[in-house]
């Protein structure tokens, strides 16, 4: 007779995990009707073999399994290298640094990177400046900061204007900001294919969109044609936010990162 042992509920405990960090991940993504489907054929591929043991069908599917996972590693490489990022991240060293730090020093560090770039999405808010602004969150951008050019500067209101100026040459890029600094402009993002975008929303959107669906970074979007701020954030874009709202979701993004 089956015993229930201590084994057992830690072999659960594991697997829920796992399968948690894996929805969380294709939710944020866009591809949760794959991990839905995915799942559909495990289970049948265990009732299959563990339960009923029916040997013609349950080989096929273990054939199936086997290419699958293959084919699943190669269709889903950013999203892998992303869930393992994560797990050798630092954010389990957050709450500890959070302990040690000050509070009104984390408060200060913040502000002092949060408000430069929220005076300069208002600045070209008003002169329907277009402008794509990418906050790293725990996983590192190098790969798209290596597609523009490296800056190195501190973050600055005048700066940021200046980059995303019209006549500027990295104006049509994206402009990546890491820890405290402003490491590259002019960089080239993935762009979404999320059929649920409205029309009105166009390349920078849409490359937000996209570099918040492949990872953890917050990307800031001010429209060409409208003047309004979009935030991309952990899959989803918000639109039409004031400054009060950028200032809030950039200082609350930039905490829980440990800054």
């Amino acid at each position: 007779m089956f015993e229930f042992t201590i084994k057992d509920a830690i072999d659960i405990v594991i697997v829920a995990v796992l399968l948690y960090y894996v929805f969380r991940l294709m939710k944020e993504s866009g591809t949760l009707s794959i991990f839905y489907g995915a799942m559909m054929f495990i289970i049948i591929w265990l009732v299959a073999s563990e339960i009923f043991q029916l040997r013609l069908f349950g080989s096929i599917l273990d054939k199936f399994m086997s290419i699958g996972l293959l084919i699943l590693v190669i269709l889903f490489q950013d999203q892998i290298k992303r869930f393992l990022t994560e797990m050798g991240s630092r954010r389990r060293f957050g709450l500890l640094r959070k302990l040690l730090r000050h509070r009104d020093e984390e408060a200060f560090d913040v502000r002092r990177i949060v408000m430069p770039v929220v005076y300069a999405c208002m600045s070209m808010s008003k002169s329907k400046t277009g402008a794509l602004i990418v906050v790293q969150g725990h996983i590192p951008l190098e790969s798209y900061a290596n597609t523009g050019d490296h800056i190195d500067a501190e973050v600055n209101t005048r700066l940021i204007e200046n980059i995303f100026f019209k006549n500027s040459p990295l104006h049509d890029g994206a402009m990546i900001i890491a820890g405290n600094r402003i490491v590259a402009a002019g960089c080239i993002l993935p762009v979404s294919h999320d059929t649920s975008l409205p029309r009105s929303m166009g390349l920078r959107h849409r490359s937000a969109l996209g570099i918040a669906q492949a990872t953890d970074a917050m990307a800031i979007v001010v429209s060409e044609e409208t003047g309004n701020i979009s935030i991309a954030y952990r899959g989803k874009i918000t639109s039409r936010l004031s400054s009060t709202d950028i200032e809030q979701r950039l200082s609350d993004m930039m905490i829980e990162n440990g800054r």
